[in-house]
């Protein structure tokens, strides 16, 4: 059990959530995780939608517990819609009747470093070494926006990891936006790329992650990495954008009721 003080801020890990029993899974063992690594700081978790608790009912359950402060952090990869929208209205409204709560909202995951060393502990469980980067082709194969900040920031990721040693590195979309995850591993063999692996640019297995793994199996990718998961890498970006908002109020102003 973690020693938390109620004057200390308390993470709420807020994840999409999914009708695929994997997705809730695969949160709370990173959760769990994180409380590992800091075991003084109460760690909670709440979903959008699908599964439970609720942001509402975290929240609320967290005030009753004597709690004042609270980092909610979206458990997302890009500022898409619902870091833009959906988190701020549903913190809003949790907040609005508990008086003197003050809830500030870290940022989103993406982009940072930690993210691309995951995708590579992925990449050497899947099979490659590092010595396969200059022969080896990368699909970053996220889950897909309408928002075009989001497309942005994962085409520039893309472009970013290619300038550590790969032979390619292209992105790929499960979802709203085209080029699809076996376009993209198509277009990297007729450039000649003889290996080419893909890089599920997503936390938790779902409908998006097979969707990726079936456009790599159609298209005949050589290697397909598993989702980020629960690692280490995770977790201590997820202390990383927790202890930013919670140590640096001014960045994140703080929704005070």
């Amino acid at each position: 059990m973690y020693a938390h003080s109620p004057a200390s801020p308390a993470l709420l890990v807020i994840a999409h959530g999914s009708r695929d029993p994997r997705h809730a899974a695969t949160v709370h063992a990173l959760t769990r995780r994180v409380r590992a690594l800091r075991p003084e700081l109460r760690v909670e978790t709440a979903f959008l939608d699908f599964d439970g608790p609720a942001v509402d009912q975290a929240v609320a359950s967290l005030y009753l517990a004597g709690v004042r402060e609270v980092v909610a952090l979206p458990l997302l990869l890009t500022r898409a819609f619902h870091a833009k929208s959906d988190v701020p209205a549903v913190l809003a409204a949790a907040a609005s009747h508990l008086p003197g709560l003050s809830v500030r909202t870290a940022d989103v995951l993406g982009p940072s470093p930690l993210l691309l060393a995951n995708l590579e502990r992925r990449l050497w469980e899947a099979g490659l070494t590092p010595a396969d980067r200059a022969t080896t082709g990368v699909v970053l194969a996220a889950a897909g926006s309408s928002d075009p900040e989001a497309i942005a920031v994962i085409a520039e990721t893309a472009r970013e990891w290619r300038h550590t040693g790969w032979c390619a590195v292209r992105h790929a979309f499960a979802s709203a936006v085209l080029p699809r995850t076996e376009d993209a591993v198509r277009a990297l063999r007729a450039q000649g790329v003889r290996r080419i692996a893909v890089a599920p640019y997503v936390i938790a297995p779902g409908r998006l992650p097979d969707r990726i793994a079936a456009g790599a199996a159609a298209a005949g990718a050589d290697v397909v990495a598993a989702v980020l998961g629960p690692s280490p890498e995770l977790a201590r970006l997820l202390l990383r954008r927790f202890d930013a908002a919670a140590l640096t109020p001014a960045r994140v102003p703080a929704l005070t009721v």
